[in-house]
């Protein structure tokens, strides 16, 4: 098999149409499949109907999370698609089941059916989401009301969206997380199962969410990533996390080889830092992102083989694994690397020949021993180069 054959076989993550998100997928091993057992009856799932108008009210008190930039970009339905939605209710058509989660006290956080709601919510309540009113069109059976909005639907008619009912799955505060994580783990939406990330972004709300999203769209990351990287799945973000996670944590003291949980903490101890913490971290990120373009250029955070004419997909582990330890770096050791940047990238891709280093990058990439390689291998070689 020629060389370009090999990198054909190179796995890659897709958006919900079955496109690249531009990032390579990680293999697992069959270990990854295997996780702590818990007791079933640790489940606490409540099953509530409720109508749209408690709902909407619920969403006006704030204590209910649509999570609003969660499923952004992964297949915003059309106008038309929305119109048909609402024109489902008044035909009294039952919509999908909803999935939440408790959170706080007395707050739910929509895991699945987020576009439903939100749909829902600006045909008939436009201003509790800062959205533009929906007006109906593409309507197949109610034609008439083709133009429409609520406010100008006959009254019956308003009656009958406000009370429609619709059926939740609640997961009760008292389930244990994994247990939580794992049950969303196995949803479909919409026919696609949902990413780790997507399901971290939904079910841990607070400054992370906001943090990871600024420095997903910002123009170091765009620029050292080439903007490569699609937002369907939220990949981008799932980057920055493993970037501060890494950032927080050492690898040295990476605690187990279970990557989701480790991130899911890492989120929660974002969360708790102070305004200080946050921008150090910002300009740490950034940092490594504006070396990482200038010592790597095109081939920031891609595998690359002597030989290998095209650029490869974003590997997520090689992307945490120089972008941490390029940003322990002082500026002068970086000016030095950018200086020998041919070097530097001839090292990285000696170190692509390495069995041990290459499966580290490739096939279950948080298992504790292959992330302290990884980690090692380059940091051993920038500050080699560095001198």
């Amino acid at each position: 098999m020629s060389k370009e054959e090999q990198l054909d076989l190179i796995p890659v993550e897709y958006d919900f149409r079955g496109f690249s998100t531009g990032v390579e997928a990680e293999e697992e091993s069959p270990d990854d499949l295997i996780h702590d057992p818990f007791d079933p009856a640790e489940i606490d799932v409540q099953t509530r109907t409720m109508t749209v108008g408690l709902l909407l009210a619920r969403l006006r008190r704030g204590v209910l999370d649509l999570a609003p930039d969660f499923q952004r970009f992964a297949g915003i339905w059309s106008e038309t698609a929305q119109s048909k939605l609402i024109e489902s209710l008044l035909l009294r058509i039952p919509l999908p089941t909803l999935y939440a989660a408790e959170s706080g006290e007395d707050g739910w956080v929509i895991v699945d059916g987020i576009q439903r709601l939100t749909t829902i919510a600006r045909f008939v309540a436009p201003e509790v989401i800062d959205a533009e009113p929906l007006t109906l069109r593409g309507l197949e059976y109610l034609q008439r009301y083709n133009g429409h909005t609520y406010a100008q639907l006959p009254g019956g008619l308003q009656t009958r969206i406000d009370e429609t009912e619709l059926i939740i799955h609640l997961i009760r505060a008292g389930t244990p997380e994994p247990v939580k994580f794992n049950i969303f783990a196995r949803i479909n939406t919409g026919g696609r199962a949902l990413t780790l990330q997507e399901l971290r972004h939904a079910l841990i709300p607070g400054q992370a969410r906001k943090l990871l999203a600024e420095l997903a769209d910002s123009e170091p990351f765009l620029q050292a990533t080439l903007r490569s990287v699609k937002k369907d799945r939220m990949a981008d973000r799932e980057m920055v996390l493993r970037f501060l996670a890494f950032r927080l944590t050492e690898p040295a003291d990476y605690p187990r080889g279970d990557l989701d949980v480790f991130l899911r903490q890492a989120m929660k101890r974002i969360n708790t830092l102070s305004g200080a913490s946050v921008v150090r971290l910002i300009r740490d990120f950034e940092r490594a992102m504006h070396a990482a373009r200038d010592i790597f250029q095109e081939h920031a955070f891609r595998k690359r083989f002597p030989g290998q004419e095209r650029r490869l997909p974003i590997n997520k582990a090689l992307f945490e694994a120089v972008s941490v330890n390029l940003a322990k770096m002082t500026p002068d050791e970086i000016a030095t690397l950018a200086g020998n940047r041919e070097k530097v990238q001839a090292g990285l891709m000696a170190l692509m020949e390495d069995g041990e280093f290459q499966q580290a990058i490739s096939v279950a990439t948080g298992d504790a021993e292959k992330v302290r390689r990884r980690f090692g291998a380059v940091e051993k070689l920038l500050r080699e180069m560095a001198r």
